[in-house]
C-alpha cells in the first residue's frame, strides 16, 4: 500500500471512532442550516440560493452526551455542469463514510424530480437513511410532509431547521442506535482525552497550517494535494472553495491540520454576501493558523492582491511560506529568473520566507514542503533563555550603542507564537535601531522568517 494510501485509511480510522451522520439532498433545501442547528452554531455559510455549500465539511456534534460526527454537503444534482459534477461527486464520498444519512427535502415546495433521483441512489445503498422534512415551520406544512412517503425511505421527520421546531425529536432518532458516551469511550480506547494504552489521541493543539491565496491560484489542488484525497471541490472557475476546510493529516513528524480557505479578493470587489462570509471565514483561519502556505499563480507572478494578502498574514503573527505554483507551466530559464527577481522585490517586507516553486497538480517539489514546514513551526513556538537573550543584546549594543544614553538595561521572551520579547529600557529607542535589535535575536537564534515582536517598557525611577 502506497503511503499516501496509508494515511487515507488511518485518516478514516479515526473519522470512525465515532458514528458520521451526513447532510445530503438537492441544492438549496436547508441543509446547512440544519447542520449550523445541529452543531449549535453559525459552521457553515448559508444563503437562500442553490449552491453556496461546495465542499463537504465535517465537524463534531454531540446530542444528549453522545457524540458524533457531522457531515455537511454540496447539493447533489443528478446532471449538471462540470462544476456540479465534481460537487455531486463530494456529497458520494460522504454518504459512502457514513452511517446516517439524513436526507433533506424541502416541505414548502413538495416532492421533485431531483428529491426522486437522490432517492433511488439512496435506495441502492446499506446506509441507514431518514428523510427529514425541512421548513414544516407549522402544523399545517408537517401534514404535507406525507407526500414524501413515495420516496419508499420511510416516514418523513418533520423539522424547522432555521426556528428548531423538532430539531430534537429528530436528533433522537439519529442517535437512537448510537452506542452512548461510556460504551463509545469502551469501544474507541478513549477516555478523557487519552487512550487506554496510555497514548495521546489527537492532539488538539496540533499546528495548523491555512493555505491562502487569491481565487484560482490552485489552493484546493494543494491541499487535496498535501491530504491525499479529494477533499475539496477543483475547478477553473474563481471562488470554487466557499468554506474554510480542515483535514486532519498524519504526518512522520506528528499530526498537521491542513486548512483549505477561499480565494480573497478586495472588499470593493466583492458583490456577493456568500463570498463575503467566505472571505471572513479565510481571515479568521488565518487569525487562527500557526502557519500560512501563501499560493501565487507563477504564470501572472506577484500581484498587488498577493502584496495585500502576505500583509494580512504578516500583520496575524504567524510564518509565511511562499508557494510558487504552476511553475512547471513557465519553461523560459530568463522568465523564471524575472518572477524570482519580481517576488523578491514586492514581497521584501516578509524577511526570509522560504519560496517553494512546485506543481499542485502534478506533485512536483512538493515533497520539498514538510521539512520547511517543520522547521518553520519549530521557529514559531521556540523559546529563548532569558540568559541567552541578554547576551545577544549586550553583544549587539556592544557593536552599535543606540546613542543619547539610550540602552536595554535587560530583555526576556515573553511569549512565543510568535516570539515576543520585552525589553526593558532607560529611555526611548529609535525605531531603526529596534529593527537592527530584531534583526540580532533572528539571526543568533535562527528565527528564520518568523514574525518577532519587540515590547518596549521604560523603567521607572
Amino acid at each position: 500500500m502506497s503511503q499516501q494510501a496509508q494515511r487515507k485509511a488511518r485518516r478514516a480510522d479515526a473519522e470512525r471512532e465515532l458514528p458520521v451522520v451526513a447532510v445530503v439532498g438537492r441544492p438549496n433545501v436547508g441543509k446547512s442550516t440544519l447542520f449550523n442547528r445541529i452543531i449549535g452554531e453559525q459552521a457553515a455559510i448559508v444563503e437562500d440560493r442553490p449552491g453556496v455549500t461546495r465542499d463537504r465539511k465535517m465537524l463534531e456534534a454531540e446530542w444528549l452526551g453522545v457524540r458524533f460526527n457531522l457531515v455537511d454537503t454540496g447539493g447533489w444534482m443528478p446532471s449538471g455542469s462540470d462544476l456540479d459534477t465534481k460537487v455531486s461527486r463530494q456529497v458520494e464520498e460522504a454518504v459512502r463514510g457514513a452511517d446516517v444519512v439524513l436526507f433533506v427535502v424541502d416541505a414548502s415546495v413538495g416532492m421533485t424530480d431531483d428529491d426522486e433521483a437522490i432517492a433511488g441512489w439512496l435506495r441502492q445503498g446499506d446506509h441507514r437513511v431518514l428523510v427529514v422534512a425541512n421548513k414544516c415551520d407549522n402544523d399545517r406544512r408537517e401534514d404535507e410532509r406525507w407526500e414524501f412517503m413515495a420516496l419508499g425511505l420511510g416516514e418523513p421527520i418533520p423539522v424547522s431547521a432555521l426556528h428548531g421546531r423538532r430539531a430534537g425529536d429528530l436528533l433522537d432518532i439519529v442517535i437512537a442506535d448510537f452506542p452512548d458516551a461510556d460504551e463509545a469511550a469502551e469501544h474507541t480506547g478513549e477516555v478523557d482525552g487519552v487512550d487506554v494504552d496510555g497514548d495521546a489521541v489527537a492532539p488538539a493543539d496540533a499546528p495548523r497550517v491555512a493555505i491562502v491565496g487569491r481565487p484560482n491560484v490552485g489552493k484546493s489542488t494543494l491541499f487535496n494535494r498535501l491530504v491525499g484525497e479529494d477533499r475539496s471541490v477543483v475547478h477553473d472557475m474563481a471562488g470554487t472553495t466557499r468554506d474554510a476546510i480542515d483535514t486532519v493529516v498524519d504526518t512522520p513528524d506528528g499530526p498537521l491540520v491542513y486548512v483549505d480557505t477561499a480565494g480573497m479578493r478586495r472588499r470593493s470587489r466583492i458583490d456577493d454576501s456568500a463570498e463575503y462570509y467566505s472571505l471572513v471565514r479565510a481571515l479568521r483561519a488565518i487569525d487562527d493558523a500557526d502557519i500560512a502556505l501563501l499560493v501565487i499563480d507563477a504564470t501572472e507572478g506577484v500581484t498587488g492582491q498577493d502584496q495585500r494578502l502576505a500583509e494580512r498574514v504578516d500583520a496575524a503573527g504567524c510564518p509565511i511560506l511562499i508557494i510558487l505554483n504552476k511553475w512547471e507551466l513557465i519553461t523560459d530559464p530568463e522568465e523564471r529568473l524575472d518572477r524570482l527577481a519580481d517576488l523578491s522585490r514586492k514581497l521584501a517586507f516578509v524577511g526570509d520566507a522560504p519560496v517553494l516553486k512546485v506543481s499542485a497538480l502534478t506533485g512536483r517539489g512538493v515533497h520539498r514542503l514538510r521539512p520547511v514546514l517543520q522547521e518553520a513551526i519549530a521557529q514559531y513556538h521556540r523559546r529563548v533563555p532569558t540568559r541567552d537573550v541578554n547576551k545577544v543584546l549586550a553583544d549587539a549594543q556592544q557593536r552599535q550603542p543606540a546613542g543619547g544614553g539610550a540602552k536595554v538595561l535587560y530583555a526576556v521572551q515573553g511569549a512565543n507564537d510568535p516570539p515576543t520579547f520585552t525589553l526593558f529600557v532607560n529611555r526611548e529607542l529609535p525605531q531603526h535601531y529596534l529593527r537592527y535589535l530584531e534583526r540580532s535575536i533572528r539571526e543568533a537564534f535562527e528565527f528564520g522568517s518568523t514574525p518577532i515582536k519587540l515590547r518596549v517598557r521604560k523603567r521607572t525611577s
